[in-house]
């Protein structure tokens, strides 16, 4: 095979999997046989402080959010997230940004509403 035709083979690769390279994704690593729980997490992400991976380009912060959620829940940690810190440049390739969250409650805040009144129109 040229190398010619193994440059566009690759790239036919990566633009097949393009989606799945920029899914966002728990940051969580484990130490296998560890003997506590203090041990057993190795990654940034903890049951109680989820890290999620994601790509801002391709990811809205909604899904970043709804993702932080579910793995409160599935942690048994608190029903939602609370974001925390932001950073850039520190997860993946495709993948860059880290977004911190922790897990609290359980019942979500209620969002601030403001109470504008209204005048009735003068005929």
């Amino acid at each position: 095979m040229s190398s010619r035709n193994l440059f566009f083979l690759v790239l036919l690769s990566l633009f097949i999997n393009a989606c799945s390279f920029t899914a966002p994704f728990v940051d969580r690593r484990r130490e296998a046989g560890a003997s506590t729980a203090d041990k057993l997490y190795v990654g940034k992400s903890t049951p109680s402080r989820p890290a999620i991976c994601y790509n801002a380009l391709t990811t809205p912060y909604a899904d970043v959010l709804a993702l932080a959620n579910q793995e409160c829940i599935k942690q048994k940690t608190g029903t939602y997230a609370v974001p925390e810190k932001q950073t850039s440049f520190t997860c993946r390739l495709f993948i860059p940004n880290h977004f911190y969250f922790k897990c609290a409650g359980a019942v979500p805040p209620k969002e601030k509403v403001v109470d504008i009144p209204i005048m009735d129109e003068k005929k």
